[in-house]
């Protein structure tokens, strides 16, 4: 029965494969572990956590270090800043202090520079020395020569000069137009006249007009 025989070889093959097989988990269990591997494997472990400890502190000392050169930066500009105030607060205080020496000198050069008041009688005689002079409508070369002459010995300026100048011969020239009008009538002669004392006195037409209405409406008064 070469079938049978055959199924029983093949039952017994299987048991000596299972039991080759239970040796061997057997042997497998009681071996003792491997050392070297475990003891690689927590090196690793450990490795990497010092390279994790090492790298939170140089991010550690990192986030220190720009926190103290921020504070440090904050700390140079507001001292800069400070310093430019208090720079600024001494200069304007140095212009100040200038202007006001500026002025305080002004007002001592003014006070020292500022002529004696001319007594109003000097004031009254160069006046009359003038309409003396301006009475005929022209100034000689005599007449001027004098009228420096009492400039100087008096203290009248130049400016004093020229305003008492205009207003004498303002009134020379109402004078005149007083003089043509006396009779109610104006003749050639008397507008030749005014004309050439209007030149000389650099009288404007405007000036004329108002000094003879001025002349008129007193005429009309006093009659």
């Amino acid at each position: 029965m070469p079938d049978l025989d055959e199924q029983r070889r093949k039952v017994e093959e299987l048991k000596r494969k299972i039991l080759e097989q239970k040796k061997k988990d057997a042997a497998d269990a009681s071996s003792p572990p491997d050392i070297d591997k475990f003891v690689e494997e927590e090196k690793k472990r450990a490795g990497m956590a010092e390279r994790q400890a090492l790298e939170v502190q140089l991010q550690t000392e990192l986030t220190s270090k720009r926190l103290v050169e921020e504070t440090r930066r904050q700390v140079e500009e507001k001292t800069r800043k400070q310093q430019e105030e208090e720079k600024s607060r001494r200069q304007q205080e140095e212009e100040k202090s200038r202007r006001q020496q500026e002025q305080e000198k002004k007002r001592l050069d003014i006070q020292t520079k500022t002529p004696p008041t001319i007594p109003i009688v000097s004031i009254q005689a160069y006046a009359q020395a003038l309409k003396h002079a301006w009475s005929d409508g022209a100034l000689s070369k005599d007449e001027n020569a004098i009228l420096i002459i009492l400039r100087k010995a008096m203290g009248i300026s130049d400016d004093e000069h020229e305003n008492l100048e205009q207003e004498v011969q303002l009134d020379i020239y109402l004078q005149a137009i007083v003089d043509s009008w006396r009779s109610g009538t104006i003749t050639p002669q008397d507008l030749d006249r005014l004309d050439i004392l209007r030149d000389r006195f650099k009288i404007s037409a405007e000036e004329h007009l108002r000094l003879e209405k001025q002349v008129r409406q007193e005429i009309l008064r006093q009659r």
